[in-house]
Parts: structure tokens; sequence; C-alpha cells
């Protein structure tokens, strides 16, 4: 079992930058493949982006290449999203999922964190 926190969301404008933290606890966090998705009103969940075991590889929607960044670091159990050049359209909650490999997220979620873009 895995316990996902978000935090780091809010409100921001146009062309600001956030940074999401997701820390984990519970089994080994350098077992999972960690990634981010996002959920709008009334939209479905999409994928964000993804970083295997050991940060080797990482995969990104094609609307936050360039502008979003993932990162983990294992010694503290946490995942994070840089996120850069913010758009309106990023405005949704963000959760945090663990997971086999970066293409089978989803075996644990976090409970999301609302971020805003204002134009």
């Amino acid at each position: 079992q895995v316990q996902l926190v978000e935090s780091g969301g809010g409100l921001v404008q146009a062309g600001d930058s956030l940074r999401l933290s997701c820390a984990a606890s519970g089994r080994t966090f350098s077992s999972y493949a960690m990634g981010w998705f996002r959920q709008a009103p009334g939209m479905e969940r999409e994928f964000v982006a993804g970083i295997s075991r050991f940060g080797s590889t990482t995969r990104y929607a094609d609307s936050v290449k360039g502008r979003f960044t993932i990162s983990r670091d294992n010694a503290a159990n946490t995942v994070y999203l840089q996120m850069n050049s913010l758009k309106p359209e990023d405005t949704a909650v963000y959760y945090c999922t663990a997971g086999s490999t970066t293409l089978k997220l989803g075996d644990y979620w976090g409970q999301g964190t609302q971020v805003t873009v204002s134009s």
C-alpha cells in the first residue's frame, strides 16, 4: 500500500510557474514509477507526465512538453512537477499516481491539488 499526498497547487496568472509536490509513504518509493494526471471540470482525467523508478525515463503529454518537468527524489520519497509558462487551459485538479511503469500508472492515487490559471 502507498499513500500519496499532493501539495503546491494554487491560483496563478498565465505565464507564471508552480511546482507541485507529491509525498509518498508506505512501501518502498523506488519500487514505483510515478506520474501526474489532471482533470478539468467536465473532462476526463488525462495523463500529464510520468517518470520511471530511478528517473532515467520520463514521458509527457504533448500539451505540456517543453513547459512541464517531472522529477523525483527517492531519498525524500517525493515526486515533483515543475510547471512553467502556465496557460488557462492548464487549469485542473492535478493528481499524483504510482504504478509499475510509466505506461502502467494508476495503482495508487493521491487526493488531488487544484491548479487555477487566470488569463
